[in-house]
């Protein structure tokens, strides 16, 4: 008997990740990333950061190249194609689907003047009760940065694209998109359920370069007879899902329903929450977009904070401070240390500015050191509950739109490894934390079983989740915790 695989292509700024999902068993087969070595950022000026789309589509060969070698799949026997990817890129094509430009990435920051001029110029109540946030620094003020800084680029555009979408062109030969994916660039308008034309008429876009909208769970197209004969793949293959890296692992953690919650804290940290209906932070500190299971009929927000400074601090305490020690061991040291770190309080702030402060860049401190009875494993401590309060900070904000927050889902990658990290998050959010072995790959496979009905539901699709830890709040020391982060917030804000 034959077997029957799902593909997902996961395209990052660091690599391109692919991975063969078994149908039958719902597990992975093989996966592979390219290269293998962090891809290269080109940053022609100072807050630049920009990928050649061309980069991903020979990564992503690489990568399909690898897995169907090590498992022996054939063409034929992948049933259908997802695709997540880093979200607020912007790439452009020309009529012949030839990227004019390299894609200005989601890390790039020369558009925030033409989001923050646009907030201004047609005011916050508009942008926000239509697109729920600031255009910021988004797809939308990055396309209006090419159109005033290259017009001989823009006069050519035919469509402009998310990078998720330019990998489904490239596998089918047709630009399209989805509504989760305009809410990401600023696009969409919520309140009227429609392309945000009134942005559009403001920075002068035309809307043919729109492309077609297509669901987000669906035959969104087909593999070309080109792309097949390129990537050995069967021509007329489905491609069925496309998600943003941020509401992709939500996907793949089965977090699709208000009050859940999708989180990671690698280098920089991700809350990543669902609300039930279409709502905003005043004050723009989290982001509002439509989730993979959205609907007008039945709204599903995917509300998402990221702060910079958080695995980035615990990595830093270990490169400067216990570089002979491993993580394990640092987590075991920290643990001999009471709650509140004996009176030690850092703010994890040192990777720059914080969109959850307002875009403030308050720095990374340390408050209240004794160096007659405060040692390493003080500091350590100290950083973990740190890094924790400002995700706790961020989950209030969450509160305070409505969102009922009671599961935390979460890889078992980076700090969601350590013991300590998620007791105190368990017990200070007041939320049960949940740990499974997944990745965004994994999950975009999935999904495109999801769009072809091979899954009736996100349930069905990751009833094979391995999971790995399940926390509950501490209600013993909840007092010494809450105490903590009091004093930690009081030292925030003395300081914003």
């Amino acid at each position: 008997m034959a077997n029957r695989y799902l593909l997902g292509i996961d395209v990052g700024s660091s690599s391109v990740k692919t991975s063969l999902v078994n149908v039958d068993t719902g597990k992975c087969a093989a996966s592979a990333f390219f290269p293998e070595k962090e891809a290269p950022i080109m940053a022609v000026k100072a807050g630049w950061a920009e990928q050649d789309p061309q980069m991903w589509w020979d990564n992503t060969k690489l990568g399909l190249k690898k897995i169907m070698s090590d498992t022996g799949a054939t063409g034929e026997e992948i049933k259908a194609i997802g695709i997540s990817y880093q979200m607020h890129g912007l790439v452009c094509v020309d009529k012949n689907l030839q990227a004019l430009r390299p894609s200005i990435i989601w890390c790039d920051s020369r558009a925030v003047p033409y989001g923050e001029k646009a907030f201004l110029d047609l005011g916050a109540n508009k942008c926000l009760t239509h697109l729920l946030n600031s255009p910021g620094n988004f797809t939308a003020a990055k396309l209006a940065w090419v159109k005033e800084n290259e017009p001989e680029i823009y006069e050519k555009i035919y469509k402009i694209m998310l990078p998720g979408d330019y990998i489904a062109m490239r596998l089918s030969g047709v630009a399209n998109t989805t509504v989760s994916g305009l809410s990401e660039g600023m696009f969409w308008d919520f309140k009227n359920n429609q392309v945000a034309d009134f942005l559009m008429k403001y920075y002068g876009f035309d809307d043919s370069i729109i492309a077609d909208i297509v669901p987000t769970f669906g035959v969104q197209g087909e593999v070309s007879a080109e792309a097949a004969a390129e990537l050995g793949l069967k021509a007329g293959t489905p491609i069925s899902y496309r998600g943003g890296d941020q509401p992709n692992n939500a996907l793949s953690l089965n977090v699709m329903n208000p009050g859940e919650i999708a989180a990671t804290a690698g280098t920089s940290g991700v809350v990543y929450g669902v609300l039930g209906e279409a709502n905003y932070d005043k004050l723009s500190r989290v982001n509002t977009f439509a989730h993979v299971n959205y609907s007008a009929e039945q709204p599903r927000m995917g509300v998402l904070l990221c702060i910079s400074g958080t695995g980035i601090l615990n990595s830093w305490v270990h490169h400067h401070i216990t570089p002979n020690i491993d993580y394990p061991d640092m987590d075991r040291l920290a643990s001999q240390i009471p709650v509140g770190s004996d009176g030690v309080t850092v703010m994890p702030f040192g990777n720059g500015a914080e969109r959850v402060l307002q875009n403030k860049e308050v720095g990374c401190s340390i408050h209240g050191l004794n160096f007659n009875k405060h040692t390493e494993a003080h500091i350590i401590r100290a950083a973990q509950e740190g890094i924790v309060f400002s995700f706790c900070y961020g989950i209030e904000i969450m509160r305070q739109m409505g969102m009922d927050i009671k599961t935390i889902h979460a890889g078992r990658a980076n700090m969601f490894k350590s013991a300590l990290f998620r007791d105190t998050l368990a017990t200070i959010s007041g939320a049960v934390i949940d740990v499974y072995k997944t990745d965004g790959a994994d999950g975009a496979a999935k999904g495109a079983g999801m769009g072809i009905g091979i899954y009736r539901n996100s349930d069905e699709a990751f009833a094979s989740l391995e999971h790995y830890a399940h926390v509950d709040p501490d209600e013993a020391q909840k007092s010494e915790y809450m105490d903590a982060y009091t004093r930690w917030k009081e030292i925030l804000n003395k300081n914003i």
